[in-house]
């Protein structure tokens, strides 16, 4: 195995000894999965529904919730007139996420409607949402991951705050693999900054509970978003939350 590949996997085994499932009869364990776009996130998120939990549980032990599902909308014209910390916190509908977290904790259920990728209105001031809710039960962890998953405004509701850590080089290769070239001019003008912004004043590293590197974790072209295209092309990728 290279060396990225060990750290890859050194990551995902650490997280994994951390979100072992509460004894019976306690509640569940609340856990935000934050980290700059391409840092492997989703995947990492993906890999822990298999490797979390007891010998012979199996999955069902993590509910994972997708933390682009909640992104606030709106065109590219509007967004790029905002400063970065206006877009640090209006990208991601946090009140939505709180909400969620809330009623997960108190009634072991929630549901809502998910941003509409697929929708001919989602680069405009309409926000489009699924007409299908998405509907999820906590299960012994609960993960919440994304960028701007263990913001200030969530810290009450999350018992650990995970930053996953990936080298720039890395994370700039798989965006480019995964949007193309749109990604440099596009994204990178729109959303770099606010992301430095996130990671380097309101949530540096020092702020978070657990910070693990994952340049080994495998990514293939689209897989971390789950949405495929480039920017500009109603991908996930287009704003920050992979």
């Amino acid at each position: 195995m290279s060396p990225d590949g060990m750290r890859g996997s050194t990551a995902a085994a650490v997280l994994a000894a951390r979100l072992r499932p509460p004894g019976a009869g306690r509640r569940p364990l609340f856990a935000g999965l934050d980290g700059r776009s391409g840092a492997g996130k989703s995947t990492l998120a993906q890999a822990l529904t298999q490797d979390v939990g007891p010998a012979g549980d199996g999955p069902g032990q993590v509910t994972v919730i997708e933390g682009d599902e909640f992104y606030g909308g709106g065109s590219a014209e509007v967004w790029d007139r905002r400063s970065a910390a206006e877009k640090v916190d209006r990208v991601i509908d946090w009140r939505r996420q709180r909400d969620v977290l809330e009623r997960l904790r108190r009634h072991g259920v929630a549901e809502w409607h998910g941003f509409d990728w697929d929708s001919e209105d989602w680069d405009s001031e309409i926000i489009p949402l699924v007409a299908a809710p998405t509907v999820v039960r906590a299960a012994p962890v609960v993960v919440l991951e994304g960028v701007y998953s263990c913001r200030p405004e969530l810290h009450d509701l999350l018992d650990l705050r995970v930053l996953l850590e990936v080298p720039r080089h890395v994370r700039r290769r798989r965006l480019l693999d995964r949007d193309g070239d749109e990604y440099r001019a596009d994204w990178d003008a729109r959303w770099s900054a606010a992301e430095d912004h996130y990671f380097g004043t309101v949530m540096p590293p020092e702020r978070f509970d657990l910070v693990l590197g994952g340049a080994g974790l495998h990514l293939g072209v689209g897989h971390e978003s789950g949405r495929g295209p480039a920017p500009g092309a109603r991908a996930r990728g287009d704003n920050l939350t992979t």
